[in-house]
């Protein structure tokens, strides 16, 4: 048994965080799901007909022998925009938000730093990414599940995620899993 930990990042649609972050060693398990808002297990339309205050997010379950947080974070900021607010692409509302869900201060002041550190340099104009503190995670619905692997021929998958996939694969070679 590992000595598991969890981050819980939101860069825009699910399905791309959860492709990449699928293939990172340490990385265990992602789920896609919301949080960040205040409605008791939102749905999916939910998420995308009312103001939930949601965003889409993953879980990441990971060994930290093998990878750190502070390594996630750094992904996080090369795999989506953090200066465009509720908005990635084509996909637009608050439940596109960039945002970091930390679990107590340890990861608060981890994401602080990574952010100042990690995240600006990157980016010409100022990150507007949310952090905040993780009250609850609720689960996206099944069909949302591995669904880049599940469905690599759709549309979006072709158009949006393997790009991102093949930019990652280039510039994070030696985290790959095997």
């Amino acid at each position: 048994m590992t000595n598991r930990q969890s981050a819980v990042l939101g860069g825009g649609c699910f399905w791309c965080l959860e492709a990449i972050y699928q293939r990172v060693k340490g990385v265990e398990q992602v789920i896609s799901g919301y949080a960040g808002g205040q409605l008791n297990n939102p749905s999916y339309e939910d998420l995308h007909a009312k103001d939930t205050g949601h965003a889409e997010v993953v879980k990441i379950e990971f060994d930290p022998d093998v990878i750190t947080y502070e390594k996630i974070l750094e992904i996080f900021w090369h795999i989506h925009d953090p200066t465009t607010p509720n908005r990635q692409g084509n996909d637009v509302g608050p439940e596109y938000r960039s945002i970091i869900l930390y679990n107590g201060d340890s990861q608060h002041n981890s994401a602080e730093k990574s952010l100042k550190e990690v995240g600006q340099p990157l980016w010409d104009d100022p990150l507007v990414t949310e952090l905040k503190p993780l009250d609850v995670f609720y689960p996206a619905e099944d069909y949302h599940q591995d669904y880049f692997n599940k469905n690599p021929q759709n549309a979006y998958c072709q158009v949006i995620i393997n790009p991102k996939l093949a930019k990652f694969q280039k510039n994070f070679a030696q985290l790959l899993k095997s």
